[in-house]
């Protein structure tokens, strides 16, 4: 089934109130929804199989989650006929590009956790000693 592309007519400004762009950002800057992404890369992948690898994500925050990518087009999901059913989730090509520009930034957070940490650590002395 081929969807048609809805049309935008204004010129996307994220600091816009109205602009559509805001969606895709509050998207991608789910933790779930990352997470998600990135272990898709590796192939096709069963609920329950996502649920043991990702986490501490809840049977409903991956639910709710896989539901919003695959209405954003980045993952597909594909219900087999088997007793029981079995559904398979596997990122698409659009959610393949978004993947890359993902890894840059997990890279960073990875690198720089301990920067973070200690930069939490010096703000909340400070914030005890001025109380």
């Amino acid at each position: 089934m081929k969807m048609e592309r809805v049309p935008f007519d204004q010129i996307p400004n994220v600091f816009s109130d109205q602009c559509p762009t805001r969606m895709v950002l509050d998207r991608i800057a789910d933790k779930w929804a990352i997470l998600l992404l990135l272990r898709l890369l590796d192939g096709p992948t069963r609920f329950n199989q996502l649920h043991r690898d990702i986490r501490g994500i809840s049977h409903k925050v991956l639910s709710q989650t896989l539901k919003k990518l695959e209405r954003d087009g980045l993952l597909t999901r594909h219900v087999f006929a088997t007793v029981p059913v079995t559904v398979e989730y596997r990122v698409t090509t659009l959610g393949e590009t978004l993947c890359g520009m993902m890894y840059p930034l997990v890279n960073w957070a990875e690198t720089h956790i301990g920067d973070i940490l200690a930069a939490q650590s010096d703000f909340d002395a400070k914030t005890e000693a001025s109380a």
